[in-house]
């Protein structure tokens, strides 16, 4: 596993952050595209907030999850909104795409190749413990293994690289 992160060192709030990323494949591999409230010092997860650019694991390499997680400060769980993008055909390695959040006051937007496919707003978290209007810092990884994507098996070919084009961030 490794990951890229910009915590202390590039932090915002707001606006429209995007990546072009062709993603890894296989069996027990999980790239993201995420975000961390920059406060997780202080108040630990989930209660800092989490926002979910892009995660793909491997044994579903068509399917996108784009999600929001947030909670009780010092919580040992979370409460969530997810949404599911699928693919028609193919997968998300096959070629490069566009993973996008468009991030205000109140409410986040997520894009896929600047089609969107899920909203969290206030309501979500029923207007409490909502953590998303503070400075966030970034993170890139490709886990290998874990209880959600499962371990790598005879299938899984290694190395595997997560190919970022560009990051851009856009403010008002």
């Amino acid at each position: 596993s490794a990951r890229l992160v910009t915590q202390g060192k590039f932090e915002r709030t707001y606006g429209r952050v995007e990546a072009r990323i062709q993603i890894p494949r296989g069996q027990g591999i999980w790239p993201a595209f995420w975000m961390l409230g920059a406060d997780i010092g202080a108040k630990g997860w989930p209660g800092c907030g989490e926002i979910d650019i892009m995660e793909v694991v491997g044994h579903e390499p068509n399917v996108l999850h784009g999600t929001a997680h947030w909670g009780a400060q010092g919580s040992t769980s979370s409460v969530s909104a997810t949404a599911i993008k699928t693919l028609s055909s193919g997968t998300f390695s096959d070629k490069f795409h566009v993973f996008s959040i468009i991030w205000e006051n109140n409410r986040i937007r997520w894009y896929l190749d600047d089609v969107l496919y899920h909203t969290v707003t206030t309501a979500n978290t029923g207007n409490a413990n909502y953590p998303f209007n503070q400075e966030f810092f970034f993170i890139f990884n490709v886990a290998v293994g874990g209880d959600w994507p499962g371990n790598p098996d005879a299938t899984t070919q290694f190395p595997q690289k997560m190919l970022v084009d560009y990051v851009r961030v856009f403010q008002q």
